[in-house]
């Protein structure tokens, strides 16, 4: 049985991750504004077909959308997420991922040399 609570709470963060509006996710999966806060609020149940739709709107597995701890772990969605945010920045936004990405790299890289192996 489907938790609507969850449900809604998940389809909220997955909303709000993407930067969308209930009126944009309303119009993706053919309902109305209203419908979608019910669901939101886990008020009201949803169907298998606009489960389906949610889940492609926010390019996730429905799994992912019934579960109070969705696997964000993986690789894939790991990867899904920073191209959803890399192509929602600016070229400013964009410089500034790449500049904190090679300075993460240039220190993971210092403690290797520092390390002395065992003898």
């Amino acid at each position: 049985m489907i938790d609507r609570k969850v449900l809604g709470r998940r389809l909220r963060e997955e909303r709000i991750r993407h930067r969308m509006t209930q009126e944009q996710v309303a119009a993706y999966i053919d309902v109305s504004t209203t419908y979608v806060g019910f669901i939101e609020r886990g008020e009201r149940a949803v169907t298998l077909e606009k489960l389906e739709l949610l889940a492609q709107c926010f390019h996730v597995p429905i799994d992912s959308l019934l579960r109070e701890n969705p696997e964000g772990s993986t690789a894939q969605a790991k990867t899904e997420r920073l191209n959803n945010l890399w192509e929602a920045s600016s070229m400013d936004e964009k410089d500034m991922i790449l500049s904190f990405s090679e300075f993460i790299h240039s220190k993971k890289d210092e403690g290797r040399e520092h390390k002395t192996p065992l003898a």
